[in-house]
């Protein structure tokens, strides 16, 4: 086998959790790593994991050698900065994989997109890591065989209390809460995983937000002094689908990171036959998925119970790698690239754009290259 070159544009927390992902490759021996990152604290804790990478000292540099036709750069830097590192290694002829969210803005991953077809590469996405899931794949198959009759509704629920991005959850980490430099809060953090999940079993071609709203609930905070707090915690919309037989299903959703709220986690897809209620992968408890019904005028639920994954399953933050080099390889696989990719972050950024001017917004699916 040939040997698989990756360079990696950032060697914080997540570049790491690519670079471990190096060993669910199919030959990791035959794989030649290189890292760059500004940050020498950054730098010094990934060499000390991964002494074997090559170090450059910025990307431009690390780029400068001559492509191979599979080469793959891994973008795991904060997301001001996704457009700019990736259009540059994209122009060096490589494949691109972005951490999510893909852009700050529709029009940065629109011109992401387009430079990645006027170099004939793939532009894929890091939102996939909640992807095959036992439930969801189980509600697949039900909704593949019509076990639900036409669908109507969907309801998506995930409040957490207390997990928020700069905050709870990598607290070190401030750009988090400036949404210059991350493009939004709650929303642009986690809702990549949460589309992604929703638009594949679903397949729309067109998503209308209706309506939405952000909020940033109010707590104590222990900050750094002149600290930027402008993002929202806590979001909501109202969209309709458009599926590819024309039908519409209207989807509530909603999700927190930080509300007075009660946390909960649910997604119920529900049709004129019976509906399906799982909860988010992420969220604690045991994978079951409820299938509810109607038997002689009663209603009836089955509960599916999932045994835990398998040692060899890919975990959490294996999936972008291995898919992505799948899909390069030519191989089946769950990457989102390109349109999809667009398409997905295009219905995130919607919501805000609904929310903040008070006007239904309208995401169309381009046709898929």
């Amino acid at each position: 086998m040939s040997t698989q070159r990756i360079y990696l544009v950032g060697a914080g927390v997540i570049a790491r959790s690519h670079a471990a992902a190096i060993q669910r490759l199919p030959d990791p021996e035959q794989v030649m790593l290189a890292v760059t990152d500004p940050n020498p604290q950054a730098m010094a804790a990934f060499v000390r994991e991964y002494p074997q990478a090559r170090v450059f000292e910025d990307a431009q540099t690390m780029l400068a050698e001559a492509a191979d036709e599979n080469d793959i750069v891994i973008i795991s830097a904060p997301p001001f900065a996704h457009e700019e590192l990736t259009c540059a290694a994209l122009a060096t002829g490589r494949h691109v994989l972005c951490e999510k969210p893909l852009a700050l803005n529709q029009e940065q991953a629109r011109h992401m997109l387009a430079v990645a077809h006027a170099y004939h590469r793939l532009l894929g996405c890091c939102s996939v890591r909640c992807l095959n899931w036992p439930p969801a794949e189980e509600a697949r198959r039900l909704l593949q065989k019509q076990a639900l009759g036409q669908l109507y509704h969907v309801r998506f629920l995930n409040l957490e209390q207390r997990n928020r991005p700069g905050i709870e959850f990598q607290p070190q980490t401030n750009w988090f809460l400036d949404q210059a430099r991350s493009g939004g809060g709650t929303l642009m953090d986690r809702a990549p995983y949460e589309f992604t999940v929703l638009n594949d079993l679903l397949q729309p071609r067109r998503v209308e937000v209706l309506n939405a709203w952000l909020a940033n609930p109010a707590t104590a905070l222990h900050l750094p002094p002149q600290t930027i707090v402008d993002v929202e915690q806590h979001a909501g919309a109202t969209l309709r689908y458009t599926l590819v037989d024309g039908s519409n299903v209207i989807m509530n959703y909603e999700r927190a990171s930080g509300t007075h709220s009660e946390e909960q986690s649910m997604i119920e897809f529900t049709g004129v036959n019976g509906s399906l209620r799982w909860s988010w992968p992420l969220s604690r408890g045991r994978a079951t998925l409820t299938h509810t019904y109607d038997r002689d005028g009663a209603s009836e639920s089955r509960i599916i119970a999932f045994p835990p994954p398998a040692a060899e399953a890919l975990r959490f933050g294996e999936k972008p790698l291995v898919y992505f080099y799948q899909r390069i390889h030519n191989q089946p696989s769950a990457a989102v690239v390109n349109e999809q990719a667009l398409f997905n972050f295009s219905c995130i950024r919607a919501i805000y754009d609904c929310a903040t001017s008070g006007l239904a917004q309208v995401v169309e699916k381009q046709s898929l290259s």
